[in-house]
């Protein structure tokens, strides 16, 4: 029986499952090293004997890429995509679910939460990128600096959350895009929820260099 995996161990394993499902083949503990930050292998040796040793994967010590998921059909489970939102003009929202994607069991998924899904490049210097899928916790308070999901006028975009006075403003990750203001003539403006999380397949993503994952 597998056995509760700690937070790191955890960040690694979704990295195994997502280089594994993506690109069809798993990743070399030195591509492993380099996405953490790891200075050496031997770290990255140690978390997978753990993982190993609590029944999530299985290792070939004789090949290169010799790791493989052992409870590969315990990992996923389908969730619903409520709809699309915008990463960069607004866009309608939608009363049903458009879609449904495997999300690995190990993403966390806080109470209440949902998945949309980013269309439009305004965020892509946070790493956020057209056709990720966002998780979004309604039950958080905004904090500036925070990435939220916000209604304006029944359409829906995903920014950064700035208040300031008795202004809100939501700011793009693209100098291509202007600021959206916010003020008291602004009719039907509400903050649905916080991007907490982000996920997205290997075929879907854009080259971005293996580098060390900074937080959403």
């Amino acid at each position: 029986m597998s056995k509760e995996l700690t937070e790191t161990q955890t960040k690694i394993l979704d990295f195994l499952i997502e280089q594994i499902k993506g690109r069809g083949f798993p990743p070399t503990l030195a591509e492993i090293a380099a996405h953490f930050g790891y200075k050496n292998r031997a770290t990255v040796q140690q978390h997978l004997a753990a993982i190993e040793k609590k029944g999530y994967i299985r290792k070939n010590p004789k090949l290169s890429r010799g790791i493989e998921l052992t409870l590969e059909d315990k990992f996923f489970v389908p969730r619903p995509v409520l709809g699309e939102v915008a990463a960069g003009n607004p866009l309608t929202i939608y009363p049903d679910a458009i879609d449904t994607i495997e999300l690995p069991t190990i993403a966390r998924m806080p109470k209440d939460s949902f998945l949309l899904r980013v269309k439009g490049d305004s965020l892509k210097d946070a790493y956020i990128f057209s056709g990720d899928i966002v998780i979004v916790n309604p039950n958080l308070e905004p904090r500036n600096g925070q990435i939220v999901v916000a209604i304006l006028d029944d359409a829906a975009v995903v920014k950064r959350f700035y208040k300031k006075k008795s202004k809100i403003e939501l700011i793009s990750e693209n100098p291509e895009y202007e600021p959206i203001v916010i003020d008291k003539n602004y009719p039907s403006f509400k903050i649905v929820g916080i991007v907490v999380g982000v996920y997205r397949t290997m075929e879907a993503s854009p080259f971005v260099p293996l580098r060390r994952r900074g937080k959403v």
